[in-house]
């Protein structure tokens, strides 16, 4: 155990070494990268975690409801990472600041998941380091794309490889604008996972890793550019069709569906966010943002975004603030 945990102990005291964490928000599958392709979005929730002697403190500012107790998700992964690693449970003062919104396709679960994994493995000096916290996040989540593009930022591909989750970041075009849609229903992931099909054609699945490889390059940011502008967007819209999992999703959720329907009309690239029933346009530039902006939406909630490059950040705080 470090020397800060063990002198919160003796003075039964939050820790000078806590640490305070922005997480970003994320939407994964974009259409056809069903979970491998993420993207990080500048939507943040804030987290702050000090060890103690004992016993557990949850400040919690946000809409959702969320446990005070252990069963709370950073509690949760925080006590994974410290028995990861190897230390003693110290007691926790959490103070979480909320605004991803809960089950919506926002990558909130990935979020938490990664807020825990990053401040405990901080608070112990960083053994696990960037591919221990993806391994353990992931196992956490169950998968890695919404976990891969908290943890990093910008644009990312996740994949197993003997059953150790990878992931590759590039840097995203700085001229797509995300534009969120985001419903009060919330949608669960189970539900949304329990009506994909066992088996899908080889024909559907060609169609999906030509526009999951086209999506990819068209939002990379790389040089030399796959394309600019108008011609960005073309593309983008191309690559946003998805044949494995929408066509089985957007049935349980028609006002995600129509809004997906007319956004694409509009010549806009649009996709469930995740699993839905949240939706993202990757609007290219800030004329086709302000057309997705207004774009009639009744019932959601439309939040511009900027991409977010930096993934998780953590920094060392000697006080509980």
């Amino acid at each position: 155990m470090s020397t800060s945990v063990e002198a919160a102990e003796q003075a039964g005291e939050p820790a000078a070494g806590g640490v305070r964490l922005r997480v970003p928000a994320s939407s994964a599958n974009l259409g056809p990268g069903f979970d491998a392709l993420g993207i990080a979005l500048g939507l943040y929730d804030e987290v702050s975690v000090h060890p103690t002697r004992s016993g557990l403190t949850i400040d919690v500012v946000g809409p959702d409801v969320v446990p005070a107790t252990e069963d709370h998700l950073v509690v949760r992964a925080i006590r994974a990472t410290f028995d990861e690693i190897g230390w003693a449970q110290p007691g926790l003062a959490l103070r979480c600041v909320n605004r991803i919104p809960h089950g919506r396709g926002l990558g909130s679960s990935a979020a938490a998941i990664v807020a825990g994994v990053a401040a405990a493995d901080t608070l112990a000096g960083s053994p696990l380091g960037p591919a221990g916290r993806l391994r353990l996040a992931t196992a956490i989540e169950g998968h890695p794309d919404n976990v891969a593009a908290a943890l990093l930022g910008g644009l990312t591909v996740a994949w197993f490889e003997a059953g150790v989750p990878q992931t590759l970041r590039v840097e995203p075009a700085g001229e797509v604008r995300p534009v969120l849609f985001v419903p009060s229903r919330r949608q669960s992931t189970e539900q949304a996972r329990g009506v994909l099909p066992e088996q899908v054609s080889h024909a559907d699945a060609a169609v999906n890793l030509g526009r999951a490889t086209l999506l990819a390059l068209a939002l990379s940011g790389a040089e030399p550019a796959v394309a600019v502008g108008a011609e960005r967007s073309r593309l983008l819209l191309a690559a946003t069709e998805d044949r494995l999992h929408q066509p089985y999703r957007l049935p349980l959720l028609p006002a995600s569906a129509d809004l997906v329907r007319r956004l694409r009309a509009e010549g806009i690239p649009a996709a469930l966010s995740g699993s839905g029933p949240s939706v993202v346009a990757l609007a290219v530039g800030g004329g086709q943002a302000a057309a997705a902006i207004g774009v009639a939406a009744p019932g959601f909630s439309v939040i511009p975004l900027t991409l977010d490059a930096e993934g998780v950040q953590v920094e060392t705080v000697d006080s509980r603030e």
